[in-house]
């Protein structure tokens, strides 16, 4: 039997939507003469702010809806969460290190943008796909914000050892990369800790001031289209930016394509069925793997910029990272409600 709820209209159809959103981006960036360049302008670093702020706005709904009160409780999983570092830290890094070096070993600056993806798990889109698979918030919640330590103190160190060891024990020339931890911490900062900040003080507030009837049935329902809006948005302004890129060198877009599609389906499918094997319910499952398979573009992007500049391959490939990632996961959302159709029927 199938739990699902009644979808609403703009979820129901979510699936066209984003391809329309990343055609509308394409048509843009393609057929508007400098709107890259105006995008651009509203930046400030290597933070776009368009961006910034669709990511934030994105955000914001789902941890609203997470009670942080459960989040210690749901971390005495040791088992899952053991599971969940091993694929996501070890497995995550090394698979998509092996599929760029089979896959872009004749584009060394594409190889090098896949690999920076590759060395940190998603912090903020993971949110959104696991709210749409109906997945444990909590638990996601409290993975993201262990991952987001994990990434500031260590992304450094998993660049330099990929970079600087593996790529030369693998035939290639090794490269020094120089990125400090407060760079990596304002990134994180920037996407997650705003929207959590937000959220966990107008929850807060609100149940405090207006009861948890009002909370749940007025208020979060108001602001939970806000996701699905604020990621059309961002999906079209992302797509808008690299449109010109996209028709002039489509065939560069799938070389890239390619080993990000094999490394979410993989990193997925493992993910999921590993937990289902050590015993985890169907929501538990669905927040291991939605974390597990993407990535942190948001910092493989300042990364690549900051270190090889705007124009250059890597951050070319930073960006088609999450143009991939977009409708690949929501695809994988899909493939979630097979596997609950077919191993959680009960539930």
């Amino acid at each position: 039997m199938n739990n699902r709820p009644k979808l609403s209209f703009l979820d129901r159809y979510l699936t066209l939507w984003i391809f329309l959103a990343m055609i509308i981006g394409i048509l843009i960036g393609y057929f508007i003469p400098n709107s890259a360049e105006f995008i651009h302008s509203f930046s400030t670093g290597t933070t776009n702010i368009p961006l910034a702020i669709g990511l934030i706005l994105m955000m914001y709904p789902p941890l609203t809806k997470v009670n942080f009160k459960q989040i210690p409780k749901i971390l005495a999983k040791p088992k899952l969460l053991i599971i969940s570092f091993f694929i996501t830290w070890i497995v995550g890094p090394f698979l998509m290190f092996l599929l760029a070096t089979t896959f872009l070993k004749d584009y060394p600056e594409y190889m090098t943008g896949l690999i920076i993806i590759g060395l940190a798990p998603c912090i903020a889109m993971v949110i959104v796909w696991n709210e749409l698979a109906e997945g444990n918030r909590e638990l996601v919640a409290g993975l993201v914000g262990i991952n987001s330590l994990l990434q500031v103190f260590f992304f450094s160190l998993y660049a330099y050892f990929y970079l600087e060891i593996m790529l030369p024990l693998f035939g290639f020339k090794g490269l020094n990369i120089n990125i400090t931890m407060i760079e990596i911490a304002q990134t994180v900062g920037i996407y997650l800790g705003i929207p959590f900040v937000a959220a966990v003080i107008s929850r807060n507030l609100l149940l405090k001031s207006k009861g948890e009837i009002w909370f749940k049935e007025k208020f979060l329902p108001k602001i939970s289209p806000i996701t699905l809006i604020a990621l059309l948005f961002t999906i079209v302004v992302m797509f808008s930016l690299k449109g010109q890129m996209i028709v002039s060198i489509p065939m560069d877009v799938i070389r890239i394509a390619i080993p990000l599609v094999i490394f979410f389906s993989i990193m997925f499918v493992l993910m999921f069925l590993v937990a289902k094997f050590i015993g985890a319910d169907y929501k538990d499952n669905a927040a291991l793997s939605f974390t597990a398979s993407g990535n942190n573009f948001e910092l493989a992007i300042a990364v690549s910029i900051g270190v090889f500049g705007i124009h250059s391959g890597q951050a070319f490939a930073g960006v088609i990272g999450p143009l991939v990632e977009v409708p690949a996961l929501i695809l994988l959302v899909q493939l979630s409600y097979w596997f609950k159709k077919k191993w959680y029927s009960k539930e």
